[in-house]
């Protein structure tokens, strides 16, 4: 069965830039445009901002 490509794969990156990226599905239906979300950063030992990249 393919994927739904109202629910794609994204990737969330630091703003720190560490480098490091989260791998997460979102609904483009509420969420149109870019996620913001805070999450934690291993590399600099607390949590930061990820922003969704294209």
């Amino acid at each position: 069965m393919a994927r739904n490509e109202l629910r794609p794969v994204i990737r969330l990156k630091s703003t720190e830039g560490t480098g490091f990226t989260y791998v997460t599905r979102k609904n483009r239906r509420n969420d149109p445009d870019r996620m913001t979300l805070r999450k934690y950063d291993p590399v600099v030992g607390r949590h930061v901002d990820f922003r969704e990249e294209r």
